[in-house]
């Protein structure tokens, strides 16, 4: 094994004991509740080299902003908003149904959790035009935490996009985000 390969294979198991060493620790305190929107902040964002098939993924990132530590859990619900904030069609889907949809994560102040998105910008559902976009472009998104908090709170689309079949999202249950992945 290389040097560089090893001190890279080193620093990841540093850093993957480190977060559950502190996902572990806030997991001990007594009831934490869920996360309110107004305590949360996020992007939705594609994920490199994800595009293929006709399909793209995006990464729904979601940051605890609180001095609290608080959990989510499950799928993400969303709305998805047009350049004016126009309210686009949207269908949220489990990536597994009937799997094991909803863990739940403990977020520490400051940390993060993450669910991926895959659908289609640019092949139309039964119903949609087929000459130019599917559906109109998604600028914005917003989002209630998941797992039963109070409020939402919107997130940017980086890029900007348009999501076919009327809107489907074929999501991943959220999980916690140990380092940046994209």
């Amino acid at each position: 094994m290389s040097g560089a390969l090893s001190k890279t294979l080193a620093a990841l198991v540093v850093t993957v004991i480190a977060a559950a060493l502190e996902t572990t620790s806030v997991a001990a305190e007594a009831g934490v509740p869920p996360c309110a929107g107004a305590d949360m902040s996020g992007l939705f964002y594609v994920v490199p080299g994800s595009a293929g098939a006709g399909q793209i993924t995006y990464a729904l990132r979601l940051r605890n902003r609180s001095a609290r530590a608080c959990f989510v859990s499950g799928l993400p619900r969303l709305q998805l908003l047009g350049r004016t904030g126009k309210l686009l069609p949207t269908h949220v889907w489990p990536a597994h149904p009937g799997a094991l949809a909803a863990i739940r994560v403990l977020l520490a102040p400051g940390k993060y959790a993450v669910a991926t998105a895959r659908f289609s910008p640019d092949v139309p559902g039964a119903g949609e035009q087929v000459s130019g976009p599917c559906e109109p472009k998604a600028f914005r998104a917003r989002v209630w935490p998941p797992g039963g908090g109070s409020g939402s709170f919107v997130v940017r689309l980086a890029p900007p996009t348009p999501v076919c079949e009327k809107g489907r999202l074929v999501f991943s249950a959220v999980s916690i985000q140990l380092t940046h992945l994209y």
